[in-house]
């Protein structure tokens, strides 16, 4: 539970995903250092084991996708970061579009957040934001380089 609560971060009274997308920037930072191919790969990890946590911290709640349960922000944030050159710019921008594609839901973020049960759907509807994100942001790249 406490990894799928993101290390308490998702236990915020209000905006959990937001406050519990925030550990995805910490664990980015500290992984700068390593070339694209380690980061990536515990961009992979964080992911694989994100469907087990997100669907026991399910079970355990009661509640398929309780808003504490924040694993899934994590893991999918980290990795439109990986879309990100390190700057403030860049982050903060990278943050605000995974955290309005996983808000607001555009098809089919929202269809994969019902029909998905388990740890699936949990991760599943935010790995689709993430790419959303992604794609968007490598458009900017690419249009201010």
């Amino acid at each position: 539970m406490f990894l799928a609560f993101g290390f308490g971060s998702g236990l915020a009274p209000v905006a959990p995903g937001t406050f519990g997308t925030l550990p995805a920037l910490v664990i980015s930072w500290l992984t700068l250092p390593l070339v694209l191919e380690w980061r990536l790969a515990i961009g992979l990890l964080l992911v694989a084991v994100g469907f087990p946590i997100c669907g026991i911290a399910a079970k355990r709640s009661g509640v398929h996708d309780h808003p504490g349960i924040v694993w899934d922000e994590i893991a999918a944030m980290y990795l439109v970061l990986l879309v990100a050159p390190p700057t403030i710019w860049a982050w903060a921008l990278a943050f605000g579009l995974f955290r309005l594609f996983d808000i607001w839901k555009p098809w089919p973020i929202r269809d994969l957040d019902h029909r998905l049960g388990g740890g699936a759907g949990i991760m599943l509807d935010d790995l689709v934001a993430a790419l959303y994100a992604a794609l968007l942001l490598g458009f900017y790249r690419w249009f201010m380089v």
